[in-house]
């Protein structure tokens, strides 16, 4: 059975820091690709970071230069670092997971056609 469930997520000011962790289990975690989508209230599910089997990374405009994706493939684990947060991070926060492919992992933040998704998280900040 395929679970990811996200910690860490929580209530924080602007310019400060939260770090997001995912613990995976029920598949072959190292072979997956693995990232992290938000979705605000009213607005469409967003890829924020994606990082591949081989550590290779891809991030959302948005968050360039201040959220870091990690992964630990001893651990089965997917972190994500945000850092110097804005009121605009505010978001349920998802980690998901998906099965090698093809597709340059630059385009898989722009697709959530993803095979398996945490429940997500609440990250909020204050301005």
């Amino acid at each position: 059975q395929v679970q990811l469930v996200e910690s860490g997520g929580g209530s924080v000011q602007a310019g400060g820091s939260l770090t997001l962790t995912c613990a995976a289990s029920g598949f072959m975690y190292s072979r997956y690709y693995m990232g992290w989508f938000r979705q605000a209230p009213g607005k469409e599910r967003e890829g924020v970071a994606a990082i591949g089997p081989d550590g290779g990374t891809a991030y959302a405009a948005s968050v360039k230069g201040r959220f870091t994706i990690s992964r630990d493939n001893s651990e089965n684990t997917l972190s994500l670092q945000m850092t110097n947060l804005k009121p605009e991070d505010t978001a349920m926060y998802y980690c998901a997971a998906d099965r090698p492919s093809a597709l340059p992992i630059q385009f898989k933040l722009d697709t959530l056609s993803w095979d398996y998704w945490g429940q997500g998280i609440q990250v909020t900040v204050s301005s």
